[in-house]
């Protein structure tokens, strides 16, 4: 977070760990999904990915001593605009129970968190489990042909 901070300043909008880690299912060899939200970022995904190394490199040293003691982990960020954070996408049904909200300025994700469940909700959505994977039933009444929104 101090890293995230101290790079991205007043941008920062928001940071969001979600998938095994945010469960509490992660696995020695697993990666921490991170979903970064921040104005002013720049247009192409790979200098979103170089911006990202950069700030990653600084904890090297610690990754490395995990790496020595059997943990094998990886960050895997996502990392969006405020604009396009704001347009519900299917990744956030992994986020909708499980994320941990670690900086969120003004509640900005927490407001489309709320907004999903909400909409999940009227649809009667609920989340199916098979051993350690789930699968969303998004609308158990649906009809044939019939194509369902959640936004």
């Amino acid at each position: 977070m101090e890293l995230l901070h101290k790079s991205l300043r007043d941008n920062l909008v928001s940071v969001v760990v979600y998938g095994s880690v945010a469960r509490g299912s992660a696995r020695k060899d697993g990666d921490i999904d991170i979903l970064i939200v921040a104005e002013n970022l720049p247009k192409s995904r790979m200098e979103r990915q170089r911006m990202f190394l950069e700030i990653e490199s600084s904890l090297e040293p610690l990754i490395n001593e995990l790496w020595d003691r059997g943990f094998y982990v990886d960050f895997s960020p996502l990392i969006l605009s405020r604009e396009e954070a704001s347009k519900i996408r299917p990744i956030y049904l992994d986020m909708v129970e499980d994320a941990i909200i670690l900086y969120d300025k003004e509640g900005f994700f927490g407001n489309i968190l709320e907004r999903l469940k909400r909409r999940l909700k009227e649809l009667g959505a609920r989340r199916e489990w098979i051993g350690n994977k789930w699968y969303w039933i998004l609308k158990p009444n649906i009809k044939f042909g019939e194509v369902v929104e959640i936004e």
